[in-house]
């Protein structure tokens, strides 16, 4: 068994996710795998407010800095959680990790796409004393995929059953991965997509509603005293990203910023409560309505990410695709809330023994590749 750490700050914000995770097994798809520890290390406000200063309109001179300082932070999440579950850098094979996401432009027709993460890999390595593999998305990038959904590979090597499933995650954005059961003898491909907002969209607008009192609709309970506004919800809705055919990825450029205060000074004379309800029945309708693209039936869909532990959303998800069972990734014996980071974990592994990190059946790249750049914690091989 091998010891693993994989890190994810997702484009929801709350701060940085840590993942320690045992590996056994030598083959592109692990013998077995345990979540050893996990924590999530919450950004202060300070942080966020110059994430987000970035991803709108930040200097080259801001990024630069917050591309170290997130370095040390992330760096400093490695060792407490390692710290408490009592095991030393020298125990880890590598660290890998995401990044946080400031801006990313998926390929159109012939224009290439961009991409980029920041959280200096070298600062990690220095701080945690880990190996570290990181920048994952450029690759499959280079290769004329979207370097996203990453999760989509990892999906299919950690969770595929005998039956066809869905995993579907409701972080900031919102991305499903559909995967075909192992029983299935045909050429059925998975696959792996943005629905849209996941809970970008509904957090920042009870963030700026409250004042900043509330970062999220705690329980659902505001939304679940509103009403849907129909012209609101047709704003968002008009979006010509859900008409799109996968491979298809988003972010918070398209679904944030101005574009949600706009749209918040737009309808100012609905209650906050009306507002917040809006913004849920887009994610949840958004959701539902993207499985049109699924190949294949799936009776079961399993939740992840922040926004399954909103009620208020995940009853109106039931309510919008009644042929499916939605349940929580725990059902699988997965912790939902780290399901990004161990992905992050398996990714590094993956890179470190040679195998490919992204499934171009949901990337859209050429091939497989081989995906991160790895930096040593010694600085010399």
């Amino acid at each position: 068994m091998t010891l693993w750490v994989g890190v994810m700050s997702g484009t929801s914000l709350d701060g940085i996710d840590v993942a320690l995770v045992e590996i056994e097994g030598t083959g592109e798809r692990p013998d077995r795998w345990r979540l050893v520890e996990f924590a999530t290390s919450a950004y202060a406000a300070e942080t966020r407010a110059q994430i987000r200063n970035a991803i709108e309109s930040g200097s080259a001179a801001a990024l630069c800095a917050l591309d170290f300082e997130l370095g040390h932070q992330i760096g400093q999440a490695v060792l407490d959680v390692l710290d408490s579950a009592g095991v030393s850098a020298g125990e880890v094979a590598a660290v890998g990790s995401h990044g946080q996401t400031v801006w990313h432009i998926p390929p159109a027709g012939e224009e290439a796409g961009a991409t980029l993460q920041i959280g200096q890999a070298s600062v990690i390595a220095e701080v945690a004393g880990c190996d570290v593999v990181s920048d994952f998305r450029t690759r499959d990038m280079a290769a004329g995929g979207h370097g996203a959904p990453l999760t989509a590979h990892t999906d299919w090597l950690l969770f595929q059953g005998e039956e066809a499933r869905l995993v579907q995650n409701i972080g900031g954005i919102a991305n499903v991965t559909a995967l075909p059961g192992s029983a299935d003898t045909s050429d059925t491909t998975p696959q792996s997509f943005d629905t849209g907002p996941g809970v970008a969209l509904l957090d920042g607008a009870v963030e700026t509603l409250t004042g900043g009192r509330l970062r999220y609709d705690d329980g659902g309970k505001i939304a679940a005293a509103g009403a849907v506004s129909r012209p609101a919800l047709d704003y968002w809705l008009d979006d010509p990203y859900f008409a799109l055919p996968p491979p298809k990825t988003t972010g918070r450029e398209r679904f944030s910023g101005d574009r949600l205060r706009d749209w918040l000074t737009r309808f100012a004379g609905l209650t906050t409560e009306d507002l917040v309800a809006t913004l849920t029945e887009l994610t949840a309708r958004t959701i539902a309505e993207s499985y049109r693209w699924i190949p294949f039936e799936a009776s079961t869909c399993y939740l992840c990410g922040g926004g399954a532990n909103n009620p208020a959303l995940a009853g109106r998800l039931a309510a919008l695709a009644p042929q499916t069972e939605f349940r929580r990734l725990s059902a699988l014996g997965a912790d939902g809330d780290s399901r990004e980071a161990v992905a992050f974990a398996l990714l590094a592994r993956q890179h470190v023994l040679g195998y490919p990190g992204n499934a171009s059946w949901a990337t859209g790249a050429s091939g497989a590749r081989q995906l991160g750049s790895l930096t040593r914690a010694d600085g010399l091989r």
